[in-house]
């Protein structure tokens, strides 16, 4: 074998590694669930391209990132796959699910396709984490515009995030015993991640990916 062949191989060979290193990281950091979930340092340091993504929702619409994680986490526990339960008829055989919620932020049909209209972005999937914490930084702007809530405001943007801008509008959530338990659940854990986050967002921003 010449040596011009030896050398096109040892290129080819490396070109090879690296690209199924790269797919390896894709696929590792956009699919698996979190082993620890109540960590934001760990959660990023097991998905960097997460932090990479929420950082963007963050920059692009102004929404904090421990409050993005934090409605992730509520919503579907990190579970792309994520639908709301079905109901049951005589409380054994499986019937309708209560709306269509689905993937990680579990938006509902109408407002995903509304999102995609007006950020031009039609090929925007629920099951891949970008486009559901760029579709949470999204939402959460049109509540400040909407609803006059500000971006910090973990409890009330989770209101409107769960209850819809109307029916926040309207003070639905003082009848609705679930929507103040689950605000708080997201305002509570919203905390703790921006505790955590003090401690390596500054590496994280500083990180890159090295082949």
């Amino acid at each position: 074998m010449s040596l011009m062949k030896k050398l096109n191989l040892i290129l080819f060979n490396k070109i090879y590694k690296f690209i199924l290193v790269f797919l390896f990281l894709i696929i590792a950091s956009c699919s698996s669930i979190p082993k620890y979930p109540q960590n934001a340092c760990k959660i990023f340091g097991e998905n960097y391209l997460w932090f990479k993504s929420a950082k963007k929702s963050s920059d692009t619409y102004g929404a904090p990132i421990h409050i993005i994680l934090a409605i992730v986490n509520k919503e579907s526990g990190f579970n792309r796959w994520a639908k709301p339960k079905r109901h049951k008829l005589f409380k054994i055989i499986p019937y309708k699910r209560p709306s269509s919620s689905f993937g990680y932020s579990q938006a509902v049909n109408k407002t995903w396709e509304l999102y995609k209209t007006e950020t031009n972005n039609p090929l925007a999937l629920r099951t891949r984490f970008k486009d559901s914490v760029m579709f949470i930084g999204w939402y959460m702007n049109k509540t400040k515009k909407t609803n006059n809530i500000s971006m910090n405001d973990a409890y009330r943007q989770y209101l409107n995030y769960y209850l819809g801008w109307g029916n926040y509008s309207k003070k639905v959530y003082k009848s609705d015993k679930n929507a103040i338990i689950y605000a708080k659940k997201v305002e509570k854990q919203s905390n703790i991640y921006k505790n955590q986050l003090k401690e390596c967002q500054s590496s994280l921003n500083n990180k890159y990916i090295i082949f």
